[in-house]
């Protein structure tokens, strides 16, 4: 716990979707929020909604992109509460579109957000823990770091990035007996503003590919898990499946996305070609976007989250009773088998 009475987390992208919903989860719980996003709205409205449901916060506006301006960031907020206990990298962006219509510098820009907006986070938070030899960073990730779809290469590579950072400091860590701790969470499709606010070439509306889940129901397991710190929580049955099925049958995965993927990722209304997006500038510098997207009709308010070394020692038990089973009856074949000739 830091020098404060309250404990303090920090998100990144905390002004609206899933950092918004994380923020306000944090705070209903008395914690001190620190907020870090870029738009001025997002941030004031995501503070007042933290301090009326019962916790402390302090907005900062920064771009991840920028490690000084993160650094800056995270100086402010350990002298404001005393220290910083839980550090969440939720912070991204995305383009929609297919690889040859991205531009190398849309490439860049989601990389240097989305992937090393994380490693700036990560940093400034291991700057302010190293000391107390204590506190948990979350990495907030996605299905997509395993198992790549069409029309998001940018941010899929970004995500797979984050994911071999992460491996390589707990490593790291480990080797140095260090008590912080590392987590990861995969998250599935969520129903946040980010899909009438992303960059997008393709012909129709963007939508989350189904089933669709609220950030609350996500946010209450990043909670979680940087309660608990499991190397890894996969949250929601469709990013299991994603997974495990990439790792299973990448092959029939890629013919799959090949048939489906595009569909998936879009409505059937024309896309709004006039409308801003975030990529570069905030999409809630002026107006508060909040949490939620516009699929409060679709989305599921809950969601079941599991530590993928459960999931892999169920696959391997059933796998044995599977195998086992097989052995008895070849065995047991085998001695009718004999019987008969022997008959």
């Amino acid at each position: 716990m830091s020098g404060s009475t309250r404990p303090t987390v920090v998100v990144t992208g905390g002004s609206a979707g899933v950092g918004r919903a994380v923020a306000v989860a944090f705070g209903r719980r008395g914690w001190n929020v620190g907020i870090l996003a870029r738009g001025r709205a997002g941030i004031a409205a995501s503070v007042e909604e933290v301090r009326a449901v019962g916790g402390r916060a302090l907005g900062y506006r920064a771009d991840v992109a920028d490690a000084q301006a993160v650094d800056r960031a995270a100086d402010a907020f350990a002298e404001e509460f005393g220290g910083i206990d839980v550090w969440v990298n939720n912070a991204m962006v995305t383009v929609y579109a297919e690889v040859a219509q991205t531009s190398p510098d849309e490439f860049r820009r989601v990389t240097d957000v989305t992937y090393l907006g994380q490693v700036h986070g990560t940093l400034a938070a291991l700057r302010h823990m190293r000391a107390a030899d204590r506190g948990t960073i979350v990495h907030v990730g996605s299905a997509l770091a395993y198992r790549s779809i069409p029309l998001q290469s940018a941010y899929c590579a970004a995500k797979s990035a984050v994911r071999g950072f992460v491996d390589s400091l707990r490593t790291e860590l480990l080797h140095h007996r260090s008590g912080i701790r590392l987590t990861m969470v995969q998250l599935p499709a969520v129903n946040t503003p980010q899909f009438d606010w992303a960059r997008s070439r393709l012909p129709r509306r963007l939508e989350p590919v189904p089933p669709i889940f609220q950030p609350e129901t996500i946010a209450e397991n990043i909670v979680r898990a940087a309660h608990d710190a499991p190397r890894e929580l996969w949250i929601g049955t469709p990013s299991w499946l994603a997974i495990l099925g990439a790792q299973v049958a990448p092959a029939f995965s890629d013919h799959y996305l090949a048939r489906h993927g595009y569909r998936g990722e879009m409505t059937g209304e024309p896309a709004d070609r006039g409308r801003p997006d975030n990529l570069y500038d905030p999409a809630d510098g002026r107006h508060d976007h909040g949490a939620h997207g516009r699929f409060d009709g679709q989305a599921k308010g809950r969601v079941v989250a599991a530590d993928p070394m459960w999931l892999h020692i169920g696959m391997i038990a059933a796998a044995g009773l599977v195998g086992g089973a097989a052995l008895v009856a070849a065995r047991r074949s085998g001695r009718e088998e004999a019987r008969l000739a022997g008959g």
